[in-house]
This record gives structure tokens, sequence and C-alpha cells, in this order.
């Protein structure tokens, strides 16, 4: 498979050195070699990433909504895929499951979803960035809950093996964390997903919703952002930690420790680079270890070519 053969599939639809800061939450970011957006179906996603894997000397990244990701000012080599495919279906399928979306699908679309359908266990997500895709490789979770909770089981496609079939018992979750995320061959791609969703009245999953909501606002920053920066150790919290070695509204370059959450780094003025960012991320922890011990670990990753 080479470029060609793939402009040959794609047309238009293939864009070259493309701004990765137009698809990522924190709007940072170089260029992508070549870059497509994947809207249609789940059948379209697999057979575009399935083809670009046998290009043995074009490298792939699939990305979502393009939160908890810092991506290089020197831009991604290859293909980046976009993967905005969205649908969502209900019913009363086998074993419980109750839900069915799409890697693609938005965390809050998702949540907004289940509120009119009247099925609770998924408020949380109205107040997480991202997509279901994501969400389900990195464990993500807020409000003492997280996908652990609810995900019955999960399609993927991978590179040497088709398309497989994983439960949640087989996703082997952690603290944001997962089987998945943990492989150190990342050549495979969440599909979709099914969850198993009781029902409730949807005035109380509303009640539910807005004290997250409120919570939020009240808590983080608002505007682009890379969301949580670290994991919470064990018993603390990021954000308190952070601060309590003075660096709550610490900057370099543009980028600012958040004067609201210390877990939450701002692009002051809007003229942040990643590097200020990773400057920052780095001080950080280093300080952090310096002055209590304690070694911070990221809740990003960083992508694309770094120093």
């Amino acid at each position: 498979m080479s470029i060609a053969a793939l402009k040959g599939l794609l047309g238009d639809r293939l864009l070259k050195d493309e701004p990765l800061s137009k698809y990522t939450a924190a709007r940072l970011g170089g260029t992508a070699d070549y870059l497509v957006v994947v809207k249609d179906s789940v059948g379209d996603l697999a057979e575009i990433v399935t083809l670009a894997w046998e290009a043995s000397n074009m490298p792939v990244r699939v990305i979502g909504g393009g939160a908890n990701i810092l991506v290089s000012d020197a831009g991604v080599r290859g293909l980046v895929i976009v993967n905005k495919v969205n649908n969502i279906q209900h019913g009363d399928w086998h074993d419980g499951r109750t839900v069915s979306a799409t890697s693609g699908t938005a965390m809050t679309t998702l949540a907004n979803k289940c509120l009119s359908l009247g099925l609770a266990g998924m408020e949380w997500a109205i107040s997480v960035p991202g997509t279901v895709g994501g969400s389900i490789v990195n464990n993500a979770g807020a409000h003492g809950s997280d996908m652990n909770d609810s995900l019955a089981d999960v399609v993927v496609v991978e590179a040497d093996r088709g398309v497989k079939l994983y439960t949640r018992q087989d996703m082997k979750y952690d603290y944001r964390t997962s089987m998945l995320k943990a492989r150190e061959d990342r050549r495979f791609l969440v599909l979709l997903a099914t969850f198993i969703l009781p029902h409730a009245e949807t005035d109380v999953i509303q009640a539910r919703m807005n004290e997250f909501r409120t919570h939020r606002k009240e808590s983080q920053p608002a505007g682009a952002s890379l969301g949580s920066i670290f994991k919470n150790p064990d018993g603390d919290y990021a954000g308190r930690i952070i601060e309590s070695v003075g660096l709550k509204g610490h900057t370099i370059g543009h980028a600012m420790v958040s004067p609201v959450h210390a877990n939450f780094f701002i692009n002051a003025g809007g003229e942040a680079t990643a590097s200020d960012y990773l400057a920052l991320i780095r001080h950080v922890q280093t300080t952090v270890e310096r002055e209590l011990g304690v070694e911070l670990e990221p809740e990003i990753e960083l992508v694309g070519e770094w120093a």
C-alpha cells in the first residue's frame, strides 16, 4: 500500500500537511503528513486503517476528539486518521446490554443520549472530553465512576488478528489504564462498544448531570485544554500536590499552571506552543519529586516528533 493507493481510495478526503491544531482539544501541534477524517461507518474506518497498516513504511495514528494528547510542534509523520464515526443504538440485548456506541462518539453525546433513553450510569461522562474509543483504552472516568463500571464488551480491529471481541474482564481495567493501553504493539483500533445501563427516572439522571456540570464549571478552567495533566497518586490529588509546592499560576513561555485547578495547564494569551506545555510538565514533575519525593505520572500522551 502506498500514498498513491491511499489517494486512489480516498480522493479529496486525503489531506496533505494538515494542521493538527484543528483536530485537538488544546488547539496545539504541527502538521500531519497526511490526514483523513472518517465519518461514515466503522466498516469504512476499519478498511482505511487496515490498508494503512499494510503499508509497512507508513506510520499510522488514530485520534478521536483530540483530548488527552499533546501533539508536537514538529507534527506527526505518516497518516493521521480522525475518527468521527458517531452512532448510538439501544435495545434489550443479551446479558443486559442496552446501548452500543461507535468509537468516534463524543462522551458528552453518549451521556445525553442515555439521558433521553432513561438509562443511568453514564452521567459522569457529561463532564469528560474525548470520545468512546479513547475513553475505553484509557479507562476514562470522573466523579468516582469510569468505563469499567458499565462496559460490557469492545470490538477491536488489529493489524495481525483482524476483528476481535474483548469482554470487560479481558480489558483488565485499572486506574486510567487497560490491557489495550499497556500493549507495545499499537496497531489496534476500537470500533465500537456495548454497555450495560439500568433504567432510571430521567429527572434523577438529569439532576446528577447538572451537579457534575456545575462542579466542572466551578473547579476547572474554561477554554481549550488538555484535560487533567497528571494521574492522581494513590490517596491524594495531583492538583493539591502541585499547589502545595507553590506552582499554581507558574508559567513557562505561554503555558500556565491554572490558577483555578493546578492539574490543568492553560494556554495563556492563546500563544502557547506544545514545547511550552512539555517544558512546564517536566518542570512540575521535577519540582514535586524534589520537594516531596512524589513521582507524578502524566495522564496525557505525547504524540508526534519530540526532541
